[in-house]
C-alpha cells in the first residue's frame, strides 16, 4: 500500500514537470518566430550628443506610429528574454530530477523550485491579464523569488493606477509592499 503510495505522488511531480517544461517549449517557439536574435546591450543603451552612452534609461515619449511599434518592440523582447530566462531554468530543473545519483532531498528541493517557477509564470500570466482588464494596452510582469516588477504601456500612469495595479500584484503573489515595482513605457 505504502509503495502505491510513494508511486503515485512522483507520477504526480513528474507529470507536473512535463506539463511545465511543454509549456515552456511551446511558449518558446511561439516567441521565438521573430528570426531576430536579442541583444540586450543594443536594447537598453541610448547616447547623448556627446556620444555618452546610458544604460536602461530609455524613456519613450508621444504616441506617434515610430514610437508606437518601438513600445511594441519592447514589450515582445523583454517576454521573449523572459521566457529564454525561464526556459534555461526549467532545462536544468529538468536535468536535476533526472540524475539518478541525486538522494530523496535533493530531488525534494528540485522538485519545490520547479513548482515555483511554474507558479511564478502562472502569476505573471494572471497579472498581465488583469492589468490589461483595467484597460492598459499592454502589460509585461516578471515575478522573481522575492520581488515583483511590471511594466505598462501607458500615455501617462498616474497614482490611482499604479494603486490598482499594485494591489493585483499583492493579491495574486506573497511579495511584501515595499518589493514591488510598477514602470511604464509610453
Amino acid at each position: 500500500m505504502k509503495f502505491n503510495m510513494i508511486l503515485g505522488k512522483k507520477q504526480i511531480v513528474l507529470a507536473s514537470l512535463v506539463l511545465v517544461l511543454g509549456a515552456a517549449i511551446y511558449l518558446n517557439y511561439t516567441f521565438s518566430q521573430t528570426g531576430q536574435p536579442y541583444d540586450i546591450t543594443t536594447a537598453a543603451t541610448t547616447s547623448d550628443e556627446d556620444g555618452t552612452e546610458h544604460y536602461g534609461e530609455a524613456q519613450l515619449t508621444g504616441a506617434s506610429a515610430e514610437e508606437d511599434s518601438t513600445a511594441d518592440e519592447y514589450f515582445a523582447q523583454a517576454r521573449l528574454e523572459r521566457q529564454r530566462s525561464r526556459d534555461e531554468a526549467v532545462e536544468t530543473l529538468a536535468n536535476t530530477l533526472g540524475n539518478a545519483d541525486l538522494s530523496d532531498e535533493e530531488k525534494e528541493l528540485a522538485t519545490a523550485k520547479a513548482l515555483e517557477v511554474s507558479k511564478q509564470m502562472e502569476s505573471e500570466a494572471n497579472i498581465e491579464t488583469l492589468v490589461k482588464a483595467k484597460g492598459f494596452e499592454d502589460c509585461l510582469a516578471i515575478v522573481s523569488d522575492d520581488s515583483v516588477k511590471v511594466v505598462v504601456k501607458t500615455e501617462g500612469l498616474n497614482a490611482e493606477q499604479a494603486a490598482q495595479i499594485k494591489n493585483i500584484i499583492l493579491e495574486e503573489t506573497d511579495v511584501l509592499a515595499e518589493n514591488v515595482s510598477v514602470g511604464e513605457v509610453q
